[in-house]
């Protein structure tokens, strides 16, 4: 499977080691933080609106079937249960998209050697890249959310909850899809960490059913995955309710990203997979 080609900024990457080293320029991580974000949102038809598309496509099958088949919270109709649901699954899927697609088409075409030349730290690395997926992540969410929330009515019972689900979420997933794109020669190979790993994590969370409707057993597979913990979390902040404790959640989800974090610094450090 191919992934999709998105827009590669190489003359943004040929600069790199000039707005490095210029007088009063940008510093590294900056650059290659603008070179990032300015990389997807050239395409913000392709990387934003698309998955918004495919999130309402979601919400109103799901939505349509299921409606009336099934309670989750009490006074809380299903439509409205699955909003959050697919906004988080959109913030999760898209951050890891950034990052790892990035390093995978840098490899390919071989302009990363425009990001190695510059005396760019493994730290500016990681923060550039984790934090454009960040930024990718959140303005898909926010696009589906815009938008989903006129099919249900929906109560922000913790802001503060939300906003720290969403971006530990992104970060997490923009770290993991670092860590694909260093150790990925191909799309191909990319492609299976997504279809194998990403994407059945993802679906097994509960964006579409709460985990308390599943044999025990099930229930017991579902509290190791740490995506179970990212959705369940967010949607607490929406509705003051959700299947597991959201501090347990968050410290799960705190503690996945300082590994992951601990893991792809590493990496990069070590140039794995990029100088040799």
């Amino acid at each position: 499977m191919k992934a999709p080609v998105e827009f590669d900024v190489s003359d943004a990457a040929r600069r790199l080691p000039a707005a490095v080293s210029a007088p009063g320029g940008l510093v590294g991580f900056r650059t290659l933080f603008y070179k990032e974000v300015l990389r997807f949102w050239k395409v913000s038809f392709q990387t934003v609106a698309a998955p918004v598309l495919t999130a309402i496509l979601y919400l109103l099958i799901f939505g349509h079937v299921l409606e009336d088949r099934v309670k989750v919270y009490d006074q809380i109709s299903y439509t409205a249960f699955l909003v959050p649901g697919l906004v988080m699954m959109s913030v999760l899927q898209n951050a890891f998209a950034n990052s790892s697609s990035s390093l995978i088409q840098s490899k390919i075409t071989g302009n990363l050697v425009f990001v190695l030349l510059p005396p760019l730290s493994h730290w500016e690395m990681f923060s550039a890249y984790v934090l454009a997926s960040v930024v990718r992540g959140l303005s898909v969410g926010l696009g589906v959310l815009l938008v989903t929330a006129w099919f249900a009515h929906l109560n922000f019972a913790h802001l503060g909850w939300i906003l720290a689900f969403a971006v530990l979420g992104a970060a997490i997933l923009g770290t993991l899809g670092l860590i694909a794109g260093i150790w990925a020669e191909k799309f191909d190979q990319l492609a299976a960490f997504q279809n194998f790993l990403i994407m059945p994590a993802t679906f097994l969370s509960g964006v579409f059913y709460s985990i308390h409707s599943l044999p025990p057993f099930w229930q017991g597979v579902s509290h190791a995955n740490p995506f179970f913990y990212m959705i369940d979390g967010f949607r607490y902040g929406f509705f003051g309710v959700s299947d597991a404790d959201p501090v347990f959640s968050l410290a799960v989800v705190g503690t996945a990203f300082l590994v992951l974090a601990a893991l792809a610094l590493r990496l990069l450090k070590s140039g794995y997979k990029l100088r040799h």
